[in-house]
């Protein structure tokens, strides 16, 4: 019942931005000046991701997207695309999290791959069709898969480390109770 304090939550969502801020920060280092012929995993997506499905009041919308936008901005990319096709991917999973409170480990991988592999798409066709130019399709494929096989490293990282675990049904009704 600790958990659900909103001191707590504000501790949480405060740890969020904090290691958001963080994998901005490693992803700017410039520790290889090289071309690569591969793409680390997108660890801001997946975290935000893992942590809305686990605990959705920990990342709310007024905090994921000024998050996102800030990594839009630094990483280059076309501002609030990006941004737009992750939030609406963590509310699709935050839609569905809600209905899968006892449900395994396996199904929510599979759903988050599926809404990393839309999200990947919806990105490429939309550059495609304003003529921005773009990471090969190759580099795109290697980054969405790593950020697949990385998905469960995060959960772990976050459930084990940062105590981000899944509502219980008490706890679900206690928040819905707040709002």
């Amino acid at each position: 019942m600790a958990e659900v304090t909103p001191a707590r939550i504000l501790l949480m969502r405060f740890s969020f931005v904090g290691l958001a801020f963080l994998v901005i920060f490693f992803h700017l280092l410039p520790l290889d000046t090289l071309a690569r012929n591969w793409a680390p995993p997108d660890l801001l997506t997946a975290l935000a991701m893992a942590w809305t499905l686990r605990r959705p009041d920990y990342v709310p919308i007024s905090l994921l997207v000024p998050v996102l936008l800030l990594a839009d901005f630094l990483f280059h990319r076309p501002p609030g695309l990006l941004t737009l096709l992750v939030v609406l991917g963590c509310e699709f999973l935050r839609s569905r999290g809600q209905n899968q409170h006892e449900g395994t480990f396996a199904a929510e991988w599979l759903s988050v791959t599926v809404v990393l592999t839309v999200i990947t798409i919806l990105n490429r066709v939309t550059l495609s069709l304003f003529a921005v130019p773009q990471a090969p399709l190759g580099l795109s494929v290697i980054e969405t898969i790593a950020t697949i096989v990385t998905y469960p490293l995060v959960v772990l990282f976050s459930q084990g480390l940062l105590g981000v675990r899944k509502l219980s049904a008490t706890e679900a009704e206690i928040l819905g109770a707040r709002k």
